[in-house]
């Protein structure tokens, strides 16, 4: 029997329905990897006894042929989705100490669905940022080095950084994440794994803490196409709870796999090469075009011209709508509370405020708050909400000559830790492929699909039309099979 750790989630759930190990058996392989790559700094709380308990419940089924789509299945969870009876911070000091009393929404299909709990993963304080250097927590490391040597530690791409970190490490075969601007495709391609953002309103927010609630998406990361369509199907479906949910039955994205694309159009977005981009994305980016034609798809060239308009847009909305919501952080309800002496109730919501959040979320709330005062809202909100529109009708009349968009995921390979820190624009530039599909709400997916010269992984980016997931997937797959992606980070953790 192989390590129990280098199996897939399809892997697991196959191998132990055929008796090939037990559930215990795989829980204690991760969860002594968990333990083993503590260097990385990719969980915040490791609960291996709930991986344990689903593991032993798992087992028992089995005896009376019992199973559910993840039994014997254990998940890392970003710790930005609530979980009943485990500290839930969102990386953040201000809320240090909470533990809800309840389960996200998403957390409660996983786990309905027999997966167990491998802990709360480390991400960007709040999901902002793009390195994973935000968290109050301290970054997450990338299991990922440069070919030449160097001992520079590589960010994991954020804000998922520990979830792409513990799938990429072997420590989770599969974990949540959060998209908001690319925050699952992003660090997906950072660290050489699949991960996949679904159109906004397929998988419920409740119980999810929010950044930019007209952004925000959970979904799936994983080690390969057919796993991130077996998770998603369990994350996704109707919530009451989320009035941005959308009422639609689940499709059956495992089965409906292909990786045959014959009949099918595939847009590539000339607005997509941007000025500085190493030529080993370009490279990659043709490789990509061939593959999908070699799948049977026809290339056709289109124009989103308001993509150059994403970025500053981006970064309008969601500070402001994050502004908004991290307003409900004020030391009286929960979390962290400072109270100077003789403090009054403004001075310890000051005081609070002050030494719960982050530099990178203080800088977003003043933006986002800017944007919204009186004189402001309508030179820069009202004017962003009118260029999102113009973005998300670009992608209407693309897809009326295409079926998907096929883009790179991200404009470098993985960066060193501390080498844009000091940069906020050069950060924020990570974002500049994956922004426009978020602020349309589409579905959107990055596939490991090569390495750079220094041995580092590149992904590429399916973008498709709304709630067609199926047509993502199957273009992710057929990317997936001609590239033949198989690199791991070599063990030094």
């Amino acid at each position: 029997m192989s390590n129990l750790t280098d199996l897939t989630v399809a892997g697991i759930r196959d191998g132990f329905r055929k008796g090939d190990f037990s559930a215990r058996e795989v829980a204690e392989a991760f969860n002594a990897a968990v333990a083993a790559g503590k260097p990385l700094n990719a969980f915040l709380v490791e609960t291996p006894e709930h991986a344990l308990a689903a593991a032993d419940e798992a087992d028992r089924g089995r005896a009376s042929a019992e199973f559910r789509p993840l039994s014997g299945v254990p998940l890392g969870i970003k710790d930005l989705f609530c979980t009943a009876g485990y500290q839930t911070t969102a990386a953040s000091h201000i809320l240090e100490g909470f533990v809800p009393t309840y389960e996200s929404t998403i957390t409660a299909k996983l786990f309905g669905a027999g997966a167990g709990m491998l802990g709360k993963l480390n991400l960007d304080q709040f999901a902002m940022g793009s390195s994973n250097e935000t968290s109050y927590y301290g970054n997450v490391i990338s299991p990922w080095r440069r070919k030449d040597g160097g001992n520079a530690a590589l960010a994991p791409g954020g804000s998922s950084g520990g979830s792409s970190a513990a799938v990429a490490a072997r420590m989770a075969p599969g974990a949540t994440g959060t998209d908001t601007g690319g925050s699952i495709r992003q660090p997906a391609a950072f660290t050489g794994i699949s991960g996949i953002k679904p159109t906004y309103g397929r998988c419920s927010r409740w119980g999810v803490v929010a950044f930019a609630s007209s952004l925000d998406q959970a979904g799936p990361m994983a080690r390969d196409v057919r796993d991130c369509a077996i998770l998603l199907e369990a994350m996704s479906g109707f919530d009451p709870k989320d009035s941005t949910s959308l009422d639609l039955p689940v499709p059956q994205w495992e089965a409906g796999l292909s990786a045959d694309l014959r009949g099918k159009k595939v847009g590539i977005p000339k607005e997509y090469r941007v000025e500085g981009m190493p030529p080993e994305i370009e490279a990659l980016w043709q490789q990509g075009i061939a593959w999908v034609r070699d799948a049977g798809a026809e290339i056709v060239e289109v124009s989103l011209p308001h993509t150059r308009y994403a970025l500053p847009t981006y970064y309008i909305i969601a500070p402001a709508e994050a502004s908004s919501n991290l307003a409900r952080y004020d030391g009286v309800r929960y979390g962290e509370r400072e109270l100077p002496d003789h403090a009054n109730l403004q001075e310890m919501y000051a005081a609070t405020r002050a030494a719960g959040f982050g530099p990178e979320v203080k800088r977003r709330i003043l933006i986002g708050t800017y944007v919204l005062s009186a004189g402001f809202y309508d030179a820069y909100y009202t004017k962003a909400q009118k260029v999102r529109a113009l973005i998300a009708r670009d992608f209407e009349q693309a897809f009326q000559q295409c079926d998907v968009l096929l883009t790179p995921t991200a404009p470098s390979a993985a960066f060193a830790l501390g080498e844009k820190s000091a940069d906020p624009l050069a950060m924020y530039l990570n974002d500049v492929f994956t922004v426009p599909a978020s602020l349309a709400g589409l579905p959107a997916m990055s596939v490991p699909a090569g390495l750079d010269a220094q041995g580092l992984p590149l992904g590429l980016q399916i973008i498709g039309k709304p709630l067609d997931e199926q047509g993502v997937l199957n273009a992710g797959l057929a990317i997936e099979q001609r590239a033949g992606f198989n690199a791991r980070a070599e063990k030094w953790w």
